[in-house]
């Protein structure tokens, strides 16, 4: 046997968002790419924005020497200090360079930092609904998965997680806004979730690091301003990447950014670089490091994104397909109108469109669908949507 038991195992239990993506790939080659309505993968259909293209053909221009050398296993200080001065401007909270750490994508970001704070057996709670690999990552450093449930419009439950936290409690990690929902926890509950950790890292003697997953962070809906945590919780660390917010997901550049009123926070960052070593990523990506000095407070146009989105919602509730209307992010998550999530997805595979059963984020009943598409491909899909739904008795 030629690979391990458990990467074995993982592999049966794969996620299935790359499963459903797979099976695209089969279905365009037998029916032709323009026919397959695909919503399985989080693969952003906009460009990056002209910025990004004139910050590089700046760079490749005007060439700098040891431009792609080695750097320290932490980020160049003036990508970093670009990141810290940007952070302090949407904070209010004074950030340095010192409190960054560059990393491979918000993937790696969150590997670097489940590998810096894990000892074997120690737990990492999530909320369901969660990204799919967050059970990977947390194994690959011999921590245990602890998922608590979401209340009915996925916010999080504050009675859940205090149920679930315990002397082996190391990490919370949140997604917000979340891949699968939408949904953005309100500040309130940021705030009130603060509190709850602070009460119970006193009263059990232990350290408890929420760890918050932002890379949709910027794109938000309806105006809507983002709840930070830092002002809420000392022991905080947020990781997010520049894959939605400049659309360049295939350039895994992103960084780990610690609060600084975290008291640990100087150790937090050797064990960053050190873990970003060992692990085989070494640094971010020197290019895109360069790349992204110039371009924060840049974004791409949301306006786009909630087209989409709308587009999507609109016809779908007309449907009576039930859900969460999403504040943020790109994927829409109704419910399933069958209890058998993956029944329903394959129904709707017959019609040529592609989704993303809710099991697969620790939520059954419900289906996830990525807009992040081209507008076509959501009006197209739509009597696909409405076919299924009938059959359903929805309409």
């Amino acid at each position: 046997m030629a690979i391990a038991q458990r990467v074995r195992h993982h592999m049966q239990a794969a996620s299935w968002i790359r499963a459903m993506f797979e099976e695209g790939m089969q279905l365009k080659q037998q029916y032709g790419a323009d026919n397959i309505y695909d919503f399985s993968l989080g693969n952003p259909v906009l460009e990056p924005p002209p910025q990004f293209y004139e910050a590089l053909h700046q760079l490749m221009t005007h060439r700098q020497p040891g431009m792609h050398r080695y750097m320290p296993n932490v980020g160049y200080v003036e990508t970093r200090a670009a990141i810290a001065a940007q952070l302090s401007r949407e904070t209010g909270i004074t950030f340095t360079a010192n409190h960054l750490v560059m990393v491979v994508g918000a993937a790696g970001g969150l590997n670097v930092v489940l590998k810096t704070l894990l000892d074997p057996g120690d737990e990492v709670i999530v909320c369901a609904p969660y990204f799919v690999e967050y059970h990977f990552y947390v194994e690959n450093h011999q921590g245990v998965c602890t998922v608590v449930p979401t209340d009915a419009q996925f916010n999080l439950d504050l009675d859940a997680i205090a149920q679930a936290l315990s002397p082996r409690t190391k990490v919370l990690l949140i997604n917000s806004p979340n891949n699968p929902s939408g949904v953005v926890y309100p500040a309130a509950t940021i705030q009130a979730l603060g509190e709850l950790l602070r009460q119970r890292q006193a009263a059990l003697g232990t350290q408890i690091y929420l760890v918050s997953d932002e890379p949709y962070k910027k794109l938000l809906y309806d105006g809507m301003a983002y709840p930070e945590v830092y002002p809420h919780y000392a022991n905080s660390i947020v990781v997010t990447s520049h894959a939605k917010d400049l659309a360049l997901p295939g350039e895994r550049i992103g960084y780990i950014a610690t609060n600084p009123a975290c008291p640990e926070a100087a150790e937090l960052q050797d064990g960053f670089s050190f873990a970003n070593r060992t692990l085989g990523f070494v640094n971010a990506p020197a290019l895109m490091q360069h790349v992204i000095t110039q371009l924060q407070g840049v974004t791409i146009d949301m306006q786009q994104y909630q087209r989409k989105r709308d587009l999507l919602c609109t016809n779908l509730a007309a449907m009576g397909y039930q859900f969460v209307r999403p504040q943020g992010g790109f994927y829409l998550f109704p419910r399933s109108p069958i209890a058998d999530d993956v029944a329903f997805v394959k129904t709707l595979v017959q019609r040529r469109i592609l989704t993303v059963p809710g099991s697969g984020f620790g939520t059954p009943g419900y289906f996830r669908i990525a807009y992040c598409v081209e507008d076509r491909t959501i009006a197209q899909a739509l009597d696909g949507f409405r076919a299924v739904a009938h059959e359903y008795g929805l309409t």
